[in-house]
């Protein structure tokens, strides 16, 4: 009777208390990094004080302005911000000094606090300046010398309406301000492809440097020397490192090689952060040439907050506007942030750098 009176106590119990399942998985995983990331499309205006009130930790884009001095939990992150080009009207009579022509709008440029005169286009944020260096500093010194005078001048977009006096419409004008975005300058030549990103080469100063000023060689030597070199390079034909060096350099030479139309400068762009503690973040890693719309920036970042996961609120300056490629990826800038927080390419974009950083495939000595 005693096997029987325990026999009915433990069915008892199971009716009681029910069946234990196993197989049951924490709805969160502990990880250093954030396990919900919430992008929102915010105007500049409107991402002013969510980012001081914490309801951002970070805003991506330009454009944001505060109104005051930032406190000490607002923090600004500076990357490149546009390439500043001009282009002097070789039909126009007062342009025939291009070298003058570009001086006069360098110097008008100067008054505003984004803009670095750096009439060379590889810039010290580019991975490879330390290569061009010289020649840098060399072109800066080419400009020293009598502006012109009376110019007619026709900018478009942004910096029309820094200069309202540039909103030239004639269709005699003597020079020519565009500015073109350095992040979107990289975006638009890089494709992905099965994990990949590529081309190689996306990131140095020599191909933007080629994207920005091939099309101003006229002669016809010059423009074939332009087209081997860059083909060279893009092969990788050539023996060692000093060769390849000293392509980039001649092909940068080649492509600057008079003043009609060259880089005057760059902008510096500045993005902002919320570091209070504990609404904030820390640890944060950033692009030289894309600042926060990085990679880099969504595996690095983490909330002061918490030990580990967490809630990330980004703001953004753009809305949705392309539609998802299985292949490609996404191609708007919104998008592209999101497929940082979601893919898992091979290689990353090196922050500071003009190649590439392992991900998730590790480099091994040849035969392991």
């Amino acid at each position: 009777m005693k096997w029987l009176t325990k026999l009915v106590w433990i069915l008892g119990a199971v009716a009681v208390f029910g069946v234990a399942r196993g197989g049951h998985e924490l709805p969160i995983y502990p990880s250093f990094y954030p396990h919900e990331i919430d992008i929102r499309s915010l105007a500049p205006e409107e991402a002013a004080p969510a980012l001081r009130e914490g309801k951002i930790q970070a805003y991506i884009g330009r454009g944001l302005s505060l109104s005051r001095a930032p406190g000490a939990e607002i923090r600004a992150v500076e990357s490149l911000g546009s390439f500043i080009l001009v282009r002097a009207n070789p039909a126009s009579a007062r342009a025939q000094n291009a070298c003058a022509v570009a001086e006069t709008v360098m110097r008008a440029l100067a008054s505003k606090d984004d803009f670095v005169a750096h009439p060379y286009p590889v810039t010290p944020f580019h991975g490879d300046y330390l290569h061009h260096a010289d020649l840098a500093a060399a072109a800066s010194a080419r400009f020293a010398q009598t502006p012109a005078d009376n110019l007619k001048i026709a900018a478009r977009g942004r910096l029309a309406q820094l200069h309202p006096e540039w909103s030239v419409r004639d269709a005699d004008w003597d020079v020519e301000v565009a500015e073109v975005d350095a992040a979107e300058l990289v975006a638009s030549a890089m494709f992905s492809m099965n994990g990949w990103l590529a081309p190689p080469w996306v990131r140095t100063g020599w191909f933007q440097a080629e994207r920005l000023l091939a099309d101003n060689a006229s002669e016809p030597d010059r423009m074939q020397r332009i087209q081997s070199d860059a083909q060279r390079l893009k092969r990788g034909d050539y023996t060692s490192l000093v060769e390849r060096i000293n392509l980039e350099r001649e092909l940068v030479s080649l492509l600057t090689a008079d003043c009609r139309k060259i880089v005057a400068g760059y902008t510096i762009k500045r993005e902002y952060v919320n570091v209070e503690f504990s609404a904030g973040i820390e640890n944060i890693g950033y692009d030289s040439l894309a600042g926060l719309h990085s990679p880099i920036f969504i595996r690095t970042v983490k909330l002061k907050d918490f030990p580990w996961n967490g809630w990330l609120a980004l703001g953004i300056d753009a809305n949705p506007a392309a539609a998802w490629n299985p292949i490609g990826g996404m191609t708007d800038p919104f998008g592209r942030l999101m497929g940082f927080a979601v893919g898992d390419p091979a290689l990353l974009p090196s922050p500071y750098e003009a190649g590439w950083m392992l991900n998730r495939i590790s480099d091994l000595p040849a035969g392991r």
